[in-house]
């Protein structure tokens, strides 16, 4: 089931708050989001792991991808894919850069699957 989100950017950190490797998480509205920061640039994410709940934000950038601390499930940043399950994924989000403000437009929530858990 999809949840409502917002349709607009929302303006959600500085970029020179956020070096290259790392990740950062930020509040929207009741959402919890994770922002990276790549080589290949800035990326947002849901930042809750389906699996057990746990940081994304708090995690490793390994290549192209969020590793959760909890339990070591691995997310593409850019598509939100399990590399290790590909049925399963996180949500990814909009973003633009303007200056040095980062925005975000929410996609659609989902549920989260209690399969999982």
């Amino acid at each position: 089931m999809l949840l409502f989100a917002p349709v607009d950017f929302v303006e959600v950190a500085r970029a020179s708050e956020l070096p290259v490797g790392r990740a950062k998480s930020v509040r929207v509205g009741d959402r919890t989001i994770a922002l990276y920061h790549t080589p290949k640039g800035f990326f947002a994410s849901d930042g809750v792991c389906p699996h057990r709940g746990g940081p994304l934000a708090e995690g490793d950038i390994i290549g192209d991808e969020i590793v959760c601390p909890w339990h070591l499930w691995g997310f593409n940043i850019q598509t939100g894919i399990c590399d290790g399950n590909r049925e399963i994924s996180i949500v990814t989000h909009e973003l633009k850069i303007e200056d040095d403000r980062i925005f975000v437009r929410l996609a659609p929530a989902r549920e989260p699957s209690t399969s999982l858990l």
